[in-house]
């Protein structure tokens, strides 16, 4: 038996094997196939390409002319020179054309071949493939629709950076046709990308093969802010984009007004965050330099002379700081009348200068040796404004060419707008202060400096309140030489409160100065007498009234009698040093309530050389304690102050209480009985007391 012949190493079998193959990938695909004999003229398709064109075997006429029969009459010429260039050089056939069907219908056709050379050279054949690619096509034209029709620019670029597609809003983007981009490698095209964020970021996605999004900046002619999404594909880059500089910018605006608002805000809490302006004004250079300014000088009026003191400067570069401070307290004694800040603090509005301009205006010296050295290229004064009147001054300086924009000129009048606000009310108040605490002191009357009875007074403001209110104190003799010490506190922390106590205690001094009644009789007038006149207020009072006979003369003893309307208990300093409660807590009822209250007194015998104390709740009262803990610390600080003299012992215990801050009001009356058979001390002052009235309580 004969073998069967292999061809190239295969057998038959394996020939035919190959065949069904192929023949099975080509069913598979749809892939019809022709051979166009040049000689004969026969063009012949196989079954599943006639069926593709609308023929079948009987209507087929196996002729170049039944294949143009079928063509677009728009791609007949395109596809016949693609014919015959491949004849003509013995070359690759590939088109993709529309055929219109005898229904009318129009379908998409791809196909490739190739022709083939006889022994004479030229070509004899073309046999090759053709397959629908409608579906492809459509989807294909889908696409560049969408891409035609999207809002954002979409551009693709080849394996060699060129660009391959070009949708319409990418040419008007980047102001150039289409015809002029596809086949120019982009960085021909747009030369300010290399070596820029637009290169390196489209370099690392193709290497990466991860798509990339950034923003950046194309320069002129462009001059434009983008959004960019580049993503790679097997044929080399796809890029979305679009154009956001209008975004950007209302991006910065805001950023700007952003940093101007918490700018003037820092400025404001400032301001605001202490009575003290002045103080206040004096920190603005650190807050609006480098936001304003390269560096700044404030600088404020004294309000009885009228002259300018610069109170504050800055520059953020430590030596150069030193230099700026030094020429702060040369500049005004230099600055002639012309210069801007003289000018602007008389006249209150904005003035400036070039470097050179100021220069020329001062004289040689240090001053104008330091501004030389420091250079700034421009100055600009801006008048701290009160309401009526020009209180200090900001002066701005920009170096290195900087020029200050109209939005950082209105913020920084703004700024000096509210710096001068703010000097402005410290000052009305300040006077406003004065006169209402001077109006208060005056009402509350030094005491009287009875023989061997040495008096001290004092009164301080709360911080928080209107430095007015309605804390009181008093001594005074009354006709029978008696000695009474008062204190008292009405309800309220304001003018309405300070008038009201300056009627209390009118009312009180009068009913006890005009009779020898005690303090019970006289809390009881005062509740009747501010019934009468309609005297609308709540207060607490407390009366100590001091006496002596004879017989507690001859012992050295002296006997106070005491009553209270609702006030804290008054504490003494025996002549040993030991501190001990008067009265317990329990204390009448408040004055304003009801006038018909019976009111008590209570005795104590005190041994000379005893001090007594009435205070008002302001000296141990605090947030975070009760009364209890704040009598607790007032006693603790009394045993330890014991031995001072009395004006040192009062001093010291506002400080220790209150460190001059007290939360609310704080009075206070002290008494120290001296002993009576030993001159009277020196540090008790001189014997003073009105006429017709004894010195001691036991004189005749």
């Amino acid at each position: 038996m004969v073998e069967p012949t292999s061809v190239g190493g295969l057998g038959d079998e394996d020939l035919e094997g190959a065949r069904l193959r192929a023949q099975l990938a080509v069913d598979a695909a749809g892939i019809g196939t022709f051979d166009w004999d040049l000689r004969s003229g026969r063009l012949v398709w196989d079954e599943r390409l006639m069926t593709m064109f609308g023929y079948d075997p009987s209507t087929f006429a196996q002729s170049i002319e039944a294949f143009n029969t079928r063509l677009h009459p728009d791609d007949l010429a395109r596809v016949t020179d693609a014919l015959q260039g491949a004849v003509d050089t013995c070359g690759e056939y590939e088109a993709e054309y529309r055929i219109v069907l005898p229904g009318g219908h129009t379908r998409w056709i791809s196909a490739r071949g190739k022709a083939l050379g006889g022994p004479e050279g030229g070509a004899t054949r073309v046999i090759g493939v053709a397959y629908d690619v409608t579906a492809e096509v459509a989807e294909e034209a889908r696409v560049s629709r969408v891409l035609e029709a999207m809002p954002a620019g979409f551009y693709s670029l080849d394996a060699q950076w060129r660009f391959a597609a070009v949708n319409a809003e990418a040419e008007r983007l980047l102001g150039r046709h289409r015809d002029e981009l596809l086949g120019q490698v982009i960085w021909d095209a747009f030369p300010a990308a290399v070596n820029s964020v637009f290169e390196d970021s489209y370099r690392q996605a193709v290497v990466t093969g991860e798509p990339v999004a950034f923003d950046a900046h194309y320069p002129a002619p462009l001059d434009g802010w983008y959004e960019l999404r580049a993503w790679p594909t097997p044929d080399g880059l796809s890029v979305y984009f679009i154009e956001v500089t209008e975004r950007r910018r209302a991006q910065e605006q805001a950023e700007r007004s952003a940093r101007r608002l918490a700018l003037l805000a820092q400025v404001s809490s400032e301001l605001a965050s202490t009575l003290d302006a002045g103080a206040a004004v004096a920190t603005l250079p650190r807050i609006l330099v480098p936001a304003l300014a390269d560096w700044c000088i404030v600088s404020v009026l004294d309000p009885s002379t009228g002259s300018p003191t610069d109170v504050g400067s800055w520059h953020p570069d430590p030596p150069v700081a030193a230099r700026v401070a030094r020429y702060s307290t040369l500049r005004l004694q230099a600055l002639p009348a012309s210069a801007p800040a003289v000018w602007s603090m008389r006249h209150g509005e904005r003035a400036t200068a070039t470097r050179d301009e100021l220069l020329q205006m001062l004289q040689p010296g240090e001053a104008r040796d330091l501004l030389t050295e420091l250079a700034p290229d421009r100055v600009v004064a801006l008048p701290l404004r009160g309401r009526s009147r020009t209180l200090g001054l900001l002066t701005f300086y920009f170096e290195d060419g900087r020029e200050p924009t109209d939005e950082e000129l209105a913020t920084a009048q703004d700024v000096a707008d509210r710096a001068g606000l703010a000097l402005d009310n410290t000052r009305l108040y300040g006077q406003q202060q004065a006169l209402a605490e001077g109006l208060q002191r005056s009402l509350l009357t030094d005491p009287p400096e009875p023989d061997h009875a040495e008096i001290v007074v004092r009164y301080l403001p709360a911080v928080e309140a209107a430095r007015v209110g309605g804390d009181w104190y008093d001594a005074f003799l009354q006709p029978n030489g008696a000695t009474m010490l008062v204190i008292g506190d009405v309800a309220g922390h304001d003018t309405a409160a300070a008038a009201a106590m300056g009627q209390v205690r009118g009312l009180l001094r009068g009913i006890a100065a005009y009779s020898d009644a005690g303090p019970a009789e006289v809390l009881r007038g005062l509740d009747a007498a501010m019934t009468v006149l309609q005297l609308d207020t709540l207060a607490t009072a407390a009366i100590a009234r001091f006496e002596q006979t004879e017989d507690e003369l001859a012992r050295g003893v002296t006997r106070m009698v005491w009553a209270n309307a609702g006030h804290l208990p008054p504490l003494a300093i025996d002549p040993a040093g030991d501190v001990v409660v008067l009265a317990d807590w329990k204390a009448d009822l408040l004055l304003g309530v009801d006038p018909t209250v019976t009111r008590t007194e209570q005795v104590v015998t005190l041994d000379r050389g005893t001090t007594v104390l009435l205070y008002t709740d302001g000296l141990i009262e605090r947030r975070d304690s009760d009364l209890d803990a704040g009598l607790a610390r007032l006693r603790t600080h009394l045993a330890d102050l014991a031995g001072l003299p009395l004006q040192q012992l009062c001093d010291s215990l506002i400080e220790r209480l209150v460190d001059g801050r007290p939360e609310d009001d704080v009075a206070l009356v002290a008494v120290r009985l001296h002993r009576q058979d030993r001159p009277r001390p020196a540090e008790a002052g001189p014997n003073r007391v009105p006429d017709g009235v004894p010195a001691d309580p036991a004189t005749p």
